[in-house]
């Protein structure tokens, strides 16, 4: 194991310099190394690493989401808590629908395995949005009118309510017994919860922090692993309290942010050096779940579909910024920049399959849906265009 992770190490620092010098993001780069050395290509990677794959994808994921925490003020999301809320749900909720609506046509799926279909494709990607909006941050650009924060706490947010809602539809359609109602009152109240908890703990931490002393990178290392733990307790909670451990961790710095901004600051540094290593594990690991002839086989008309989501997406976009200070450019800006997509794709593209085949139903859907879920994490690792 020590081998494969000294390999992509090597390899996707190398691939991240190459796609740099292309004015590409480097991260295309390392999703494409492990693509390649993943057991859908060359096979060249530790069996063991693949296994904790999704333990270390999440773990690089508490990381930049971490990063959100450390990064949003409360001035901030007073300003544009409003916006970014729309974001968060409008968008996702458009393209859901659209291509729930065009699956039937252009897929020949039911209206319901379109919707699970939808359900798969509508979240963003925070691992991808998130670090290219610290950066525009750190150069100030579009700073006067606060969109890197906009975008960044949008994206944070809306996996929640995409995975919630991929759950609720799976789940009526291989016959399990889903409390509709149930599972529309849980989205606000996993968030609340979420940052309830988050507050607390953060409360608690900084005190401590301040009494104790320790060392920054011990205080980053006891953040990461009280997110870890807060994760942990939202899977262990599910089915019986709705809790959003993500957004937890999110809020642990917002609250250190808020109370001790040199310390928040210090943390802040501490994650964006320990990124370097989390960015090459997440988009590696995430290349090594790609089976490329599953993304194949979904062909042109995946293709469409994709598209017509984003298209969707764009026009949730444009409604949400309505009576904004944005001009059109920047309007198109955001619309590109919240496309993109991997990490939830790769980590639930599979489950509708998975639940058709213990429930004895058909799997060519699920094949189906595998199989555009693949391709449009390829569909969306574009250049994020400045303005």
């Amino acid at each position: 194991m020590a081998v494969s992770i000294a390999e992509i190490i090597l390899l996707c620092l190398i691939a991240d310099w190459c796609f740099r010098r292309m004015r590409i993001p480097g991260l295309v780069g390392m999703l494409l190394v492990g693509v390649i050395l993943g057991p859908y290509a060359l096979e060249f990677l530790d069996p063991g690493l693949l296994t904790i794959g999704p333990d270390l994808r999440l773990s690089a994921l508490i990381v930049i989401l971490l990063r959100v925490g450390f990064e949003l003020s409360r001035s901030t999301l007073h300003r544009i808590g409003g916006r970014a809320l729309l974001l968060a749900f409008i968008p996702a909720t458009i393209e859901g629908a659209a291509i729930t609506i065009a699956g039937p046509w252009l897929l020949g799926l039911s209206l319901l395995e379109s919707a699970v279909l939808g359900s798969v494709l509508a979240a963003v990607s925070p691992a991808v949005v998130v670090p290219s909006m610290i950066e525009f941050m750190k150069e100030r650009r579009g700073a006067t009118k606060e969109i890197p924060s906009m975008i960044m706490a949008a994206a944070s947010v809306d996996d929640v309510y995409v995975i919630v809602a991929h759950t609720a539809i799976l789940g009526v359609y291989v016959g399990q017994q889903v409390n509709l109602a149930t599972q529309i009152v849980s989205v606000p109240l996993s968030l609340i919860l979420g940052i309830a908890v988050g507050i607390a703990i953060g409360s608690v931490l900084y005190k401590l922090f301040d009494r104790f002393n320790p060392r920054a990178t011990k205080r980053v290392l006891i953040v990461i692993a009280l997110s870890i733990l807060l994760v942990r307790i939202q899977h262990s909670l599910s089915g019986v309290l709705p809790f959003a451990g993500l957004v937890s961790a999110m809020a642990i710095g917002f609250i250190i942010l808020e109370k001790r901004e040199y310390m928040a600051h210090e943390l802040s540094a501490k994650l964006a050096k320990t990124w370097v290593f989390a960015e090459i594990i997440l988009f590696s690991m995430v290349g090594a779940q790609v089976n490329i002839g599953i993304a194949w086989r979904a062909g042109l008309m995946g293709a469409a579909i994709i598209g017509l989501g984003l298209l969707a997406r764009s026009i949730g976009v444009g409604l949400c910024l309505i009576g904004s200070r944005l001009n059109i450019g920047e309007r198109c800006f955001v619309a590109v920049a919240y496309s993109p997509k991997a990490t939830v794709q790769a980590a639930i593209g599979s489950a509708p399959l998975l639940a058709m085949r213990s429930a004895g139903m058909d799997t060519a859907p699920g094949e189906m849906i595998l199989a555009i879920a693949v391709l449009s994490i390829f569909r969306h690792f574009t250049r994020i265009c400045g303005w």
